[in-house]
């Protein structure tokens, strides 16, 4: 059973929320304070968290931003009236998907059950697949990346957009593309959050310049294949 950790001042929220995840073999834990969560957190156990940018002590960005520093962990932000800056924020900062609030505790369930799809690749790769470019190795079923014989620290969703794009050098994606096939399911985001996780991707592999924009198309990734 996934363990997933709530961190949200309303005390309300917890229990109902905790009854309804049991349905879907998730096992869900709630902190009121960021500072509660974060010692849960050092304690090991979950597989992923979700973060209310509306917090005592210290905001969902900085909280997002301090979880960053440590863990990969996939992070769902509950973001105060879809505000399009929170979501902006929350992806630069290493968020893997948000939800605004109100929400159908559905759709969260449906947010969480993608983003742990991912973590466990979702059938992207199996053992073995390993698929290696001049300076760049993508190994799908470990879900690493190295660079130039560095191990990289990405999210669950920066990986995903990189695998995408390395199983098909060259091809060019639209955004649409990438939506649809990273998501998993059918649910609004605008187009500049694939913007937002192409950008932090770049800066990550960096020195490499592999991912090209064409405008009015989308992306693609230019490096050449090492056949093994």
């Amino acid at each position: 059973m996934h363990r997933i950790l709530l961190i949200d001042d309303d005390e309300q929220l917890g229990p109902p929320l905790t009854t309804y995840f049991q349905r879907f073999e998730m096992a869900l834990t709630h902190a009121l304070r960021p500072s509660d969560g974060l010692a849960r957190l050092g304690q090991g156990g979950f597989d992923a968290a979700i973060l209310d940018v509306m917090l005592p002590e210290m905001d969902g960005f900085e909280l997002c931003r301090t979880i960053r520093k440590q863990s990969d962990l996939p992070i769902v932000m509950l973001t105060a009236r879809g505000d399009v800056m929170d979501r902006v924020v929350g992806l630069e900062l290493g968020a893997d998907d948000y939800l605004p609030k109100p929400f159908e505790p559905r759709e969260l369930v449906a947010r969480m059950q993608t983003v742990l799809r991912r973590r466990r690749g979702n059938g992207v790769g199996e053992a073995g697949d390993v698929i290696r470019f001049d300076g760049l190795s993508i190994d799908a079923a470990r879900r690493s990346v190295v660079r130039q014989g560095q191990t990289l620290e990405l999210t669950g969703t920066e990986f995903d957009l990189l695998h995408l794009l390395a199983r098909e050098p060259g091809r060019v994606f639209s955004r649409d593309d990438i939506l649809n096939q990273l998501r998993g399911h059918d649910a609004e985001l605008y187009t500049r959050a694939v913007d937002i996780v192409v950008s932090r991707l770049r800066k990550k592999l960096e020195p490499l310049d592999c991912i090209k924009t064409l405008r009015n198309a989308g992306y693609s990734l230019a490096l050449r294949r090492v056949v093994a």
